[in-house]
């Protein structure tokens, strides 16, 4: 699909127990499968918020299933929730490595450039 995307909300037909809504949560937020549906019931049973029937079964009948390989890896899988959580931190987060990274190149530029002669008779020896 063409539409395919790791920020969309989609139901997780792989992970579900009845319609995926509640996976397809789980899967959104990054929180455990387990704690989203027990907190539904919780919702449901104990506050007697019955609407939520009603919604859950919306949601399983508009949303679409999670495509099969939306994630790389596990760890695509967990900056996208990530992402999906608080974009502005993870855009901090990846700006703080890459600024990182170039403190750590120009260290090593500058200790290879400078007038180091330990360096200088390593290397010269390494010949």
């Amino acid at each position: 699909m063409a539409d395919e995307s790791p920020t969309r909300f989609y139901l997780d037909k792989q992970n579900a127990k009845w319609k995926g809504v509640c996976a397809g949560i789980a899967d959104y937020t990054g929180i455990d499968p387990l704690w989203v549906r027990l907190g539904t019931a919780a919702m449901v049973f104990v506050a007697q918020q019955w609407w939520i029937v009603i919604a859950y079964l919306v949601i399983a009948w508009v949303t679409p299933k999670k495509p099969i390989g939306l994630y790389q890896s596990a760890d695509q899988e967990k900056f996208w929730q990530g992402v999906r959580s608080n974009p502005k931190r993870t855009t901090a987060e990846v700006r703080s490595k890459f600024r990182e990274l170039d403190r750590r190149l120009a260290d090593i530029e500058l200790h290879y450039t400078s007038r180091n002669t330990q360096l200088a008779n390593e290397i010269d020896s390494l010949r």
